[in-house]
């Protein structure tokens, strides 16, 4: 072997085994929850399941490392401790937040696109696929006429 081609191999085996190390060190850690109240921080762990990190956009606030996250799942927790119950929580932060905040947004006319807008684009796909499929149906066919089919024929009989 060329000790080129060792060097590469040494240095792939060396990328291969420290890899599984380097993606643990980057794995992000889980939110650690606040042991005060059990009661209090399992209710809260449910409710932030449901509620989006304004931030991330895409995770939710119980799953969130962003400050901001962190921020707001203390004032969950701090309105949970004065008394309020989940309704009242999700109404306060919907009030500063705006729907956005919720991974289930209430139907009303704010958000009648959100829900009803797969199924309006759908009723567009399906409705242009049906036109489509009758205009080729009434399309006329052309006929063939005798030089084409006789070079097609002369095509297929070369090979």
């Amino acid at each position: 072997m060329k000790p080129g081609r060792i060097k590469s191999i040494l240095l792939a085996m060396l990328l291969a085994f420290s890899l599984p190390a380097l993606a643990n060190e980057a794995a992000p850690k889980q939110a650690l929850p606040n042991a005060d109240d059990p009661v209090i921080e399992q209710r809260m762990v449910n409710l932030a399941e449901d509620l989006r990190c304004l931030v991330c956009q895409n995770e939710s606030l119980a799953g969130s490392h962003a400050e901001l996250a962190e921020d707001l799942r203390r004032e969950i927790r701090a309105q949970m401790k004065a008394g309020k119950d989940d309704k009242q929580v999700i109404a306060y932060l919907t009030e500063r937040y705006g729907d956005f905040v919720l991974y289930r947004p209430p139907f009303k006319p704010e958000t009648w696109l959100l829900w009803l807008g797969p199924v309006l684009f759908l009723g567009i796909g399906g409705g242009a696929w049906v036109m489509t499929l009758r205009r080729r149906r009434a399309a006329p066919v052309a006929p063939v006429d005798e030089k084409r089919r006789a070079a097609a024929a002369q095509l297929l009989e070369e090979k």
